[in-house]
């Protein structure tokens, strides 16, 4: 059981970092096409981790929530996030400031709502085409490792299973309005000027409590329904 559970938390250290580059990298991509090549430039068009890996938001605390509970440490079980190095953007090279920005910041979750279609319809293959794949899938989804399963097909269902889950919880994080995620930025070019200058000069590490103490929350309320409604979904397949 033990080692069951730490090949699980590897898979999702993996896909932590995959999809962390997948969103980092649609940044960048959106704002090449949009105009401004900065990112393309100094190579983040690309989902090669190491450019975009960041020393505490994709290494230590991801690493701290996910192995973390083998060692005793629980206090962030339950979150499945992370970020990267900020992608540079220079957006007086848009044709249209605010659009475009907005535009390239949700790019990011965008590509993790993508992902977790493309491990969905994965899934719904798998429960159509494999022998029992409807309950492997269902069962899987519901936190269960079923008997008896060809290991291979087992690892393929646990991957999109926690592909989904990794990604929304990316998706959800990152639109919350609390710098330096996405949502705040789409959030300050909402704002009046005024506002922006108070905005701006909350400090980072008043936005780090933040999220990690209420971002906690307001990501699980948004988590729960959202993977209930995936699962509805697979059951009716």
């Amino acid at each position: 059981m033990q080692s069951s559970r730490f090949i699980i938390a590897v898979f999702e250290f993996v896909l932590l970092l995959f999809s962390l580059s997948v969103h980092e990298c649609a940044h960048a991509w959106m704002a090449s096409r949009l105009g401004d090549q900065t990112a393309r430039m100094m190579g983040r068009v690309s989902l090669n981790p190491m450019d975009h890996v960041d020393p505490v938001g994709t290494l230590l605390f991801p690493a701290l929530i996910i192995f973390g509970p083998f060692i005793g440490l629980n206090f962030f079980s339950g979150m499945l996030v992370g970020w990267a190095k900020p992608t540079p953007v220079i957006t007086r090279n848009f044709k249209k400031i605010v659009r475009d920005d907005n535009l390239t910041t949700l790019a990011g979750p965008a590509s993790n709502l993508l992902l977790v279609l493309v491990a969905f319809l994965a899934l719904a293959g798998l429960s159509v085409a494999a022998p029992d794949g409807r309950l492997l899938v269902l069962s899987t989804f519901l936190g269960g490792i079923p008997q008896n399963v060809p290991s291979g097909l087992q690892a393929v269902v646990l991957l999109c299973t926690l592909a989904i889950l990794i990604n929304l919880s990316l998706c959800f994080f990152n639109l919350l309005p609390i710098p330096p995620l996405d949502g705040s930025r789409v959030l300050r070019n909402m704002l009046p000027y005024s506002a922006v200058q108070v905005y701006d000069r909350v400090p980072i590490w008043a936005s780090y409590l933040i999220m990690i103490f209420v971002g906690r929350y307001l990501l699980m309320a948004l988590l729960g329904p959202a993977l209930a409604l995936v699962y509805f979904a697979l059951e009716r397949i």
